[in-house]
């Protein structure tokens, strides 16, 4: 890890490579999704090798951003700031582990992350705003725009059945239009545990086969 660093370091500063040094966060920013979405097809063909080569490529990408954070000149951090908040939030995350809360089924720890989640966010962390909030104290489901709409279709509707508005869901997948029946489908196999991006590839492989 600290050579991986040290390489792109080399890379960022005066003297290495010309392409490295003109890149923004804005710029990267194909890269880290068409990365991520190269480690997720390495990891559903098993094939071990290709898992660790497109694993290093997404750490890539974190270091990359993180040397770039490190030239702001008013908000400067770096991959040691970024391990570092990422640690600290897996701790306050697993109390039942780091602490003594008792957590002792998946499902427990699921929903227990959900509050300790909640609770962090309970003031928006740039403006000190507080979010809009359901039952006690609990904000919204929410959802990244930035995801895939099949991705965060999935997401919010496992977000809104954990937190019992599944009524929601309903609702919206009551419907006869061509957008009600696609999200009828994602919850469907949400609520079997299956992941739709997953299962759409897997359809698309064999019809990909298929074609020649």
């Amino acid at each position: 890890m600290l050579d991986l660093v040290s390489v792109m370091d080399r890379l960022r500063s005066p003297g290495g490579c010309p392409w490295d040094a003109e890149q923004t966060h804005e710029s990267l920013l194909p890269y880290l999704v068409e990365e991520t979405y190269e480690a997720v097809e390495a990891i559903e063909s098993g094939d071990r090798a290709h898992m660790a080569e497109e694993l290093g490529d997404v750490l890539l990408q974190v270091v990359f951003h993180a040397r770039v954070a490190q030239e702001h000149p008013e908000e400067p951090f770096d991959i040691d700031d970024v391990a570092m908040g990422i640690a600290a939030k897996l701790r306050r995350r697993h109390p039942h582990v780091f602490g003594d809360v008792v957590a002792e089924t998946p499902e427990a720890v699921a929903a227990n992350w959900e509050l300790i989640k909640a609770a962090e966010k309970a003031l928006s962390p740039d403006r000190g705003i507080p979010l809009p909030v359901d039952g006690p104290g609990l904000p919204r489901p929410g959802t990244s725009s930035g995801m895939p709409p099949l991705a965060r279709a999935a997401q919010l509707i496992s977000r809104l059945d954990r937190a019992g508005r599944g009524d929601l869901v309903d609702a919206a997948t009551a419907g006869s239009d061509p957008g009600s029946r696609m999200l009828a489908i994602v919850a469907e196999l949400v609520r079997e545990r299956d992941d739709p991006d997953s299962v759409l590839r897997a359809a698309v492989r064999s019809l990909t086969d298929a074609a020649g």
